[in-house]
């Protein structure tokens, strides 16, 4: 669906009923004015490309920027977050308008269960402002010059705008892109790292979970929960996986035999070791090896 503002076009394209995309393009030397009533259940992504634009909220009486190549992320679920835009001359505006139900079914494995709307994070609002990133600059780039064919252009669009939230939400190398500020907040997270930590750190002997929740200081309810939301696994799964990630990698240094290889992960019989391994790779350690040699 287009519209237009003033002289310069306005785009919108409704990805699904709880997902649209908005590009603006204000190539006149004035400023232009954007509203939209938005529900207190939407996130909204906007991307500043070129150019600058303000947010407009109490009827005018707090402001802020949207500078050049910056974008902001809004929400807040205790009250509706109207859009009041105004767009400067010659700027280029990107917003996305997502519903965290939506949002949850794309980021989280279990859709139907949002723990940002749980008990304890109801009531939390998030904002965000930061650089645009060159990867998801290009992807932006990519959406708003599109020359594709009508018949498949909203499959294309809505496949760049899942590229485009990925790349958004994904963290940099040293946060491990384990954190999504929408899942639980960020001492919870930090708290969740250090249990991943002690049981990798203790995998030949590993805490029970009681053990474990104690020693972060989480309740065993928020352990099991918070470890499952970042790694998609429960702590036992995730630990057997790094296990035999951390076996394999042994084994195939060559300096390790099979029965060493099994006591570096926790296996105090080498039967037990090779029953894991086969039920993880699907072949024994020693057949492995043959095959990586090959």
């Amino acid at each position: 669906m287009s519209k237009s503002i003033a002289e310069s076009p306005f785009q919108e394209i409704n990805l699904d009923n709880d997902f649209h995309l908005l590009h603006f393009q204000n190539n006149s030397n004035e400023s232009q004015r954007f509203e939209r009533d938005i529900d207190s259940t939407y996130i909204q992504l906007h991307f500043c490309l070129k150019g600058d634009s303000k947010f407009h909220f109490n009827n005018g009486t707090y402001i802020f920027d949207v500078l050049d190549k910056h974008s902001i992320l809004l929400y807040n679920p205790q009250q509706k977050l109207p859009i009041n835009l105004e767009i400067r001359p010659k700027t280029t505006l990107v917003s996305l308008l997502i519903s965290i139900e939506k949002f949850h079914s794309l980021f989280s494995k279990e859709s139907g269960y949002i723990p940002f709307l749980s008990a304890d994070n109801a009531n939390k609002k998030y904002y965000d402002d930061s650089v645009i990133k060159p990867t998801v600059l290009v992807v932006l780039q990519q959406i708003i010059n599109s020359n594709i064919n009508s018949s498949i252009k909203d499959l294309y669009i809505k496949g760049k705008i899942y590229e485009l939230l990925s790349l958004y939400f994904q963290k940099d190398e040293a946060s491990t892109g384990e954190y999504c500020p929408f899942l639980i907040d960020e001492q919870h997270v930090l708290k969740i790292r250090k249990a991943k930590d002690i049981i990798i750190s203790n995998m030949i002997d590993p805490p029970s979970l009681q053990e474990l929740a104690n020693a972060v200081g989480l309740s065993l309810k928020k352990l099991k929960e918070g470890f499952k939301q970042i790694y998609g696994d429960t702590v036992y799964s995730f630990l057997f996986e790094y296990k035999m990630e951390h076996a394999r990698k042994l084994l195939e240094s060559n300096q390790h035999n099979v029965n060493e290889v099994g006591l570096r992960v926790g296996y105090s019989t080498a039967s037990h070791f090779i029953a894991a391994f086969k039920k993880k790779f699907g072949t024994t350690p020693k057949k492995y090896i043959i095959g990586a040699k090959n």
